[in-house]
Parts: C-alpha cells; structure tokens; sequence
C-alpha cells in the first residue's frame, strides 16, 4: 500500500501525519521533493520520530537548497524539475509519501504536487483548522475528485472544532482517520501513542 499524504496548505501538520503513519504501519517513508531545510529536512524528522527497526527512509527525488516554493527553489538551484526523474523507491513495505505544502503547489511550469499522486495511491488529506480551512478542506478534496483521485481518508490536526469538523465530513464524505491534538511537544512516544489509535483505521485502507 502506498499512502499519500498532502494538505490543505503548508504547516499543518504532514510530518507529523507521516511520522505517525509510519510508525502505525511500520512503513518505508520516502518525501520525493524536500525544498530547503537539508540538514534538518522533514525525513531526518520522521526517521527521529519513528522509534521501530523495519521502516526504511528513502533518498529524495530533488533536494532543493532553497526555502520555497519548488518551482522556485528549483530555478534558484539552476535546475527544472522532472516528473520522469521522479519515482517511487521499490520496496515490498508499505510506503508512505509525503507532499510539499497543497496539491497545487508548483513544481515546474506545467506540473503542480497532484501530479505525483499515482492511480494506485491512497491519498490522505490532513486538514489544520484556521479561519478558512473549511474551504481550503473543500477545495483540495473536490480537485483531487475531478482528477478521478480519490480521497481515502483525512486527519484533522490540532485543537477539535466540531462544527468545522462535521461540515467537512458531511459535504466531502470522506473517511475520518482521526484527530492529531495540538500537543505540547511530540517524540516518539507521543508518535507511538498515536500509531496505536490510528493504525486500525489505516490497515482498512489496504482492504
């Protein structure tokens, strides 16, 4: 099983999704485009995170320098990313992929994050309440729609709002994961804490 996971917007919360995500599974993790932060990218996080011995951690497809959108930490770098140079790691493991920031999020002229997404991933949308998360949640989850992807579940991340929550679950019908609380800190006991709650939920994706 492969599982994407992408949010509504930059900062809320994948890493920690994925770390979670991973843990729960004991998955390999692999984030195809890191953009800036090298020496403390969101890999060394989840791989710092994951506290079992099964799980592998794949190289980065592009590893960018800069601090910004890939396009444009790409041009800055002098390079263009290419999705043909942009592949899956083989593995016999679950393995989870993490996004860059939304699905729209450019990579190059042409192609945007959604265009990694393949026919086979399950995709996970995690969803930060703000003021405009709402429609940010709506959004993300009708584009994946009308490119015939579809949406296997969604984690909302930090404090429980109940009216967004429900608007959410009612007008997209997408399955509830569960809950990333606004912690004061996470390890990687928190991690596996919150592998045990979310890793029955995850294993009914793969049926």
């Amino acid at each position: 099983m492969k599982i994407f996971i992408t949010g509504i917007s930059t900062d809320v919360g994948k890493t920690v999704a994925s770390a979670i995500i991973t843990q729960a599974l004991e998955a390999d993790y692999w984030k195809p485009i890191q953009a800036g932060d090298l020496v403390s990218s969101d890999t060394i996080k989840v791989q710092a995170f994951v506290s079992n011995t099964k799980s592998k951690f794949h190289n980065n497809s592009y590893a960018l320098l800069t601090p910004a959108s890939p396009h444009l930490a790409a041009q800055i770098d002098g390079i263009t990313i290419d999705l043909n140079q942009i592949s899956a790691p083989e593995t016999d493991n679950h393995l989870v992929i993490e996004g860059a920031g939304g699905i729209f999020v450019p990579l190059n002229d042409n192609d945007t994050i959604i265009d990694l997404i393949k026919p086979d991933y399950k995709v996970v949308v995690i969803s930060r309440h703000y003021l405009g998360s709402i429609n940010h949640t709506l959004l993300t989850v009708e584009a994946l729609k009308n490119r015939n992807i579809a949406v296997a579940g969604i984690i909302f991340s930090g404090d429980e709002n109940q009216a967004t929550e429900s608007i959410i679950l009612k007008k997209t019908n997408v399955k509830y994961l569960g809950r990333i609380e606004q912690e004061p800190y996470f390890d990687q006991s928190v991690i596996e804490s919150y592998a045990d709650l979310f890793r029955d939920n995850l294993l009914q994706l793969d049926s």
